[in-house]
C-alpha cells in the first residue's frame, strides 16, 4: 500500500488525538501475567491493538507446534526466554526474513547457560528456534547488551522462575536503559524485588503475585505527533499518556522543546496533554540518545525539514532494527536534499547544508514503521510525497493513517493521482 501524501489546507484546531497502547509495556504485562499464572486478555484482534503485542497475545495462548511473530522484535526476545522456562513447552518460534537476520545469540547462550533446551532451526545465532521448555537452574550469566536492551529484559522476567535465581553481568553499558528499569518495575509490582548495580542485576527465585494488567499509551508514538506539532505549528492534544511514565521515550517532551514543542496539561480534556508550537527553536541540536534511539527518525527528519544542523549519537542498536536505520534515514533524507554523515555505527550528523531537489521524494519505509511514520509529515514542505509500504504502522500504530485524515490530511493512490495533484 502506498500513498501520496498531502498535508492539510487547514489544520483542525484542536484536535484530541487518542495514542496507542505501549507495546513496550503491554508486552511486558503479558508476559508477567502469564508467569503469575493469570489468564491473558484475548486482545489480539481488539481495534487499535498493534501487530506486536497482537503477535505476544496469541503466543502465548499455544505451548507447542511452530509459533510465527512476524516482524515483533519485542515477541521474539521475550518469547524465546518466556518458552524456554516454562516447563512443556515445545515450539519453533520463527518470523519474516527480516527477522531471521536479527541477531538472537547473547539472549541464547544464556539462557543455555542457565540450563535451557534451544536450538537454532537455521543460521547459527539467528532465528527461528526449537526450543523445549524445562526448569531452568539459572546461576550467573554474562550477557552482551549493547545491540538490544530486550536481552536483559528477557532474562529478568523469566528470572524467578529459575531454582537458583538469577545475576545478570553486562559486559559494557546497555543501549535503552530506561527499558531495563521499566521490566524491574514492573517485576517489583507483582513482588519480585532485585538488586540493581552498575553492569548486574540479581533477581531471586520467587513467584509473582496476579495484579491488574497494566497498560498506557505509547510515548514513542507521540513523537510523531511533536514532530506534526513542530513542521505545522499546529496544536494538538494527545489521550491516554502518563506523565509519569516507566517510557524512555517520555523524554521526547524535552527533546521536541528545542524544536519548537511546549507540552503542557490539557485544560479542555482532563487527564490529556496539550502540544503547543513555540518560536523557540535552537540553531542546532546535539543528543545522545543512548537510552532512546528509537527517537532517532521523529528527530532526523524534523531537523532536516526545519533546517536545524543536528548531531545524534547513542544509535548503535539501529542497525538491527526492522531495517537499518542509520542507512535508512540517509538514503531518505538526500531525497530532501540533505546529505548525512553516518558517524560509524553509532551516530548521524548534519550540517545544514542542502542539496537541490530535482524529483518529488518517493520514500521507502523498509517495512519499517517507525520510518514511515517519521516521513510522512514531510508534506507540510513538499505536498504529495510518495511513502510506499505505508501498511507497515500496524506494527506499533496501526490507526496512525486514520489519525492523520482526521487532522485534514489526504492520502491517494499515486497510480491515480492526476499530474496537478503531484
Amino acid at each position: 500500500m502506498n500513498y501520496s501524501v498531502y498535508p492539510p489546507e487547514e489544520i483542525i484546531e484542536d484536535a484530541v488525538v487518542a495514542m496507542p497502547l505501549s507495546k513496550s509495556v503491554a508486552n511486558r504485562a503479558l508476559v508477567l501475567a502469564a508467569l503469575s499464572g493469570q489468564p491473558v486478555p484475548a486482545v489480539a484482534d481488539a481495534e487499535g491493538v498493534c501487530s506486536d503485542v497482537a503477535a505476544v497475545t496469541r503466543a502465548l495462548a499455544v505451548t507447542s507446534g511452530v509459533v510465527d511473530i512476524a516482524d515483533a522484535g519485542t515477541a521474539m526476545r521475550f518469547l524465546t526466554a518466556y518458552y524456554a522456562a516454562v516447563a512443556g513447552s515445545d515450539v519453533t518460534l520463527t518470523g519474516t526474513d527480516r527477522m531471521k537476520q536479527r541477531p538472537v545469540r547473547p539472549l541464547v547462550d544464556a539462557l543455555r547457560a542457565c540450563g535451557a533446551d534451544i536450538e537454532y532451526a537455521g543460521e547459527e545465532g539467528f532465528p527461528p528456534l526449537r526450543i523445549k521448555g524445562r526448569e531452568l537452574k539459572g546461576g550467573t550469566v554474562t550477557v552482551d547488551a549493547t545491540l538490544s536492551s530486550q536481552f536483559v529484559s528477557a532474562l529478568l522476567m523469566v528470572a524467578p522462575l529459575m531454582t537458583e535465581g538469577l545475576t545478570i553481568v553486562m559486559e559494557e553499558e546497555p543501549v535503552s536503559v530506561p527499558y531495563i528499569k521499566m521490566t524491574l518495575a514492573m517485576m517489583r509490582r507483582r513482588g519480585i524485588e532485585s538488586v540493581a548495580e552498575p553492569l548486574r542485576i540479581s533477581v531471586p527465585h520467587g513467584s509473582y503475585r496476579q495484579e491488574a494488567i497494566e497498560m498506557e499509551g505509547d510515548w514513542s508514538a507521540a513523537a510523531f505527533w511533536y514532530e506534526i506539532t513542530a513542521l505545522s505549528a499546529g496544536w494538538f492534544t494527545l489521550s491516554g499518556l502518563s506523565e509519569d511514565s516507566l517510557q524512555g521515550d517520555a523524554r521526547c517532551r524535552d527533546y521536541f522543546e528545542r524544536l519548537g514543542v511546549v507540552t503542557v496539561p490539557s485544560e479542555a480534556t482532563p487527564g490529556a496533554l496539550d502540544l503547543q508550537p513555540s518560536p523557540e527553536v535552537y540553531g542546532r541540536v546535539d543528543l545522545d540518545l543512548s537510552d532512546t534511539p528509537d527517537m532517532a527518525p521523529a528527530l532526523v527528519v524534523c531537523c532536516c525539514m526545519l533546517g536545524v544542523p543536528f548531531r545524534f549519537v547513542g544509535l548503535q542498536g539501529l542497525g538491527i532494527k526492522e531495517c537499518d536505520r542509520l542507512a535508512a534515514l540517509c538514503a531518505e533524507m538526500e531525497k530532501v536534499g540533505c546529505i548525512i554523515e553516518r558517524i560509524r555505527d553509532f551516530g548521524l550528523e548534519w550540517d545544514g547544508k542542502r542539496m537541490p531537489i530535482l524529483t518529488m521524494p518517493v520514500f521507502e519505509t523498509y517495512s519499517d514503521h517507525r520510518m514511515a511514520m517519521a516521513l510522512a509529515p514531510v508534506a507540510f514542505f513538499i505536498p504529495g510525497i510518495v511513502v510506499k509500504g505505508a501498511e507497515c504502522v500496524r506494527k506499533s500504530y496501526p490507526e496512525y493513517w486514520d489519525h492523520l485524515l482526521s487532522i485534514g490530511f489526504t492520502l491517494k493512490d499515486p497510480e491515480t493521482a492526476t499530474p496537478e495533484e503531484e
